[in-house]
């Protein structure tokens, strides 16, 4: 069963700076969203969880089912001395196809649908103008890109095994990532 997200439940009293921030992203399979973030400089944690749904402490089973509504997604918690939010919002572009509504890749349904979430008026103002941007670049051609954009809800974080789920699982997780299409979509897209 999912659980409230405490920010002291993932980063240590000693590593967490004063004036931290979240980002909030929904980008199908949580597994694919973490490591991109991961590496980066001023990132504290990134969790994996479920967002924008109905029911409290909702369970793997029943989002994974799309009974709850809820979508899964990562919770970053950052420094915004060292990363601002609109370098999150690239890095988000770049890990899913914003193109296909209620789906990413082999994921299908409600529960798999794009997001960013916004903690604040300026993330809000951020997304709609990065979204705004990548649209008129014509990356993805004619197609509309139909990521949401949404003040962020309770966030719950996922049951422990799903938690850096790369790191534990690599050989199950690349080939996830790659029989999923979405190495192969990203590639063509964002190599050009």
């Amino acid at each position: 069963m999912a659980e409230e997200f405490k920010v002291s439940e993932f980063v240590s009293a000693k590593d967490l700076v004063a004036d931290y921030k979240y980002a909030t992203f929904a980008g199908g399979c949580f597994w694919c969203m973490e490591p991109p973030f991961e590496r980066l400089e001023g990132v504290l944690a990134v969790v994996s969880g479920y967002t924008d749904g109905k029911k409290k402490n909702p369970s793997y089973e029943e989002v994974s089912k799309g009974e709850t509504a809820h979508t899964e997604a990562i919770r970053i918690v950052f420094d915004p001395l060292k990363i601002t939010f609109a370098k999150l919002v690239d890095v988000y572009w770049r890990q899913i196809d914003p193109t296909t509504l209620n789906r990413q890749f082999a994921d299908k349904g409600n529960q798999y649908r794009s997001g960013i979430y916004y903690h604040s008026e300026e993330q809000k103002l951020q997304a709609e103008k990065s979204k705004d941007e990548l649209q008129k670049s014509k990356r993805y051609g004619d197609k509309k890109i139909v990521t949401e954009i949404k003040k962020a809800t309770a966030f719950y974080s996922a049951e422990q095994y799903h938690q850096d789920y790369y790191k534990k699982n690599p050989i199950r997780y690349k080939s996830y990532r790659h029989f999923s299409g979405r190495d192969q979509f990203l590639k063509k897209v964002w190599d050009k």
